[in-house]
């Protein structure tokens, strides 16, 4: 098979390189223009240009597919097949209807559940106790193509988006393969989405970070691990802004005010609408991520309302 790779950041990097590694061809990889980065705000490129010049593949890099030069450039490569993740770009339908056989997506959700930007980050925030990932037919609507495989993967009480992210990029690359072999054969089997389970996971902001300690500790655990590793969960410190990466709920109750630090464990414990809630790992500006006990012997907490 031709295949004409479409991606950009880290997650789809998994993917680009088990096509490389397989029977197929990538004959392109499109992935966005190179972008400033850094405190130096340098022009970088992204992971999947990176991993195709070194793989010897050519590159593509338009800024849309508004041009009929962007159109016919794609035609030209003469694709069987698109595999498209977390590209960036809405592709047209002629974009669509150039490989003969379409193009594909892989998704980091169990669809119809989390269509949009940030599936596994909301995954996490809403609890859910398993996730894992979609290979879908691309159409118009976003992310709302016929499925044609599904992999399942746990979430446990623990896992961050972090995490999640590094294990469905992995499984993500095994289903896409086990598609495109599908697809070559012709066997593969699409099955419609139920329209009436959809959820969005819509794009992660920086103002999502601030921590409320009027929430109960299971939903305040659930969004730390679900920010981990970005933007980060915080709050503030005796002035200072406090983030947090890893948190433990605790089933013990207190009358303190939410947001009181009680040290008698020794351990930084903190109190919220509903339990208490163990900041386990945190990080002041310009430190290094400490655990919560050490964090204690060099800034005394006892009584401290956090995010006052």
């Amino acid at each position: 098979m031709r295949i004409v790779f479409a991606g950009t950041p880290e997650f789809a990097v998994p993917t680009l390189q088990a096509l490389i590694d397989s029977p197929h061809e990538v004959v392109a990889a499109y992935t966005q223009p190179d972008r400033p980065a850094g405190r130096g705000r340098k022009l970088t490129p992204s992971p999947i240009k990176d991993l195709a010049l070194t793989a010897g593949i050519p590159v593509a890099q338009p800024e849309n597919f508004k041009s009929a030069e962007a159109i016919q450039a794609l035609a030209d490569l003469q694709p069987d097949l698109m595999v498209v993740i977390a590209y960036g770009l809405i592709l047209p339908q002629t974009v669509l209807d150039t490989p003969k056989f379409g193009c594909i997506n892989v998704h980091g959700s169990l669809l119809p559940r989390w269509r949009g930007a940030a599936p596994i980050h909301r995954a996490v925030m809403a609890g859910d106790s398993k996730t894992g990932v979609t290979i879908m037919k691309v159409v118009k609507k976003l992310d709302a193509g016929d499925m044609l495989y599904k992999v399942e993967c746990p979430i446990g009480a623990h896992t961050t988006s972090g995490e999640l992210h590094d294990r469905l990029a992995e499984l993500g690359a095994d289903a896409l393969l086990k598609v495109v072999d599908m697809i070559e054969n012709g066997t593969v089997q699409a099955e419609a989405q139920d329209e009436s389970l959809v959820t969005y996971a819509h794009k992660l902001e920086k103002q999502e970070a601030s921590i409320d300690w009027r929430q109960a500790a299971i939903e305040l655990d659930r969004k730390i691990r679900g920010l981990n590793a970005w933007p980060v969960a915080q709050t503030t410190f005796k002035g200072q802004v406090l983030r947090i990466w890893r948190s433990e709920v605790l089933n013990r109750s207190t009358s303190a005010p939410p947001g009181t630090v009680d040290c008698s464990a020794p351990a930084l414990d903190v109190a919220t609408g509903k339990d208490m809630l163990r900041l386990l790992e945190v990080q002041l500006p310009g430190g290094k991520r400490i655990n919560g006990k050490d964090f204690l012997n060099a800034h005394p907490a006892a009584g401290v309302v956090l995010g006052s």
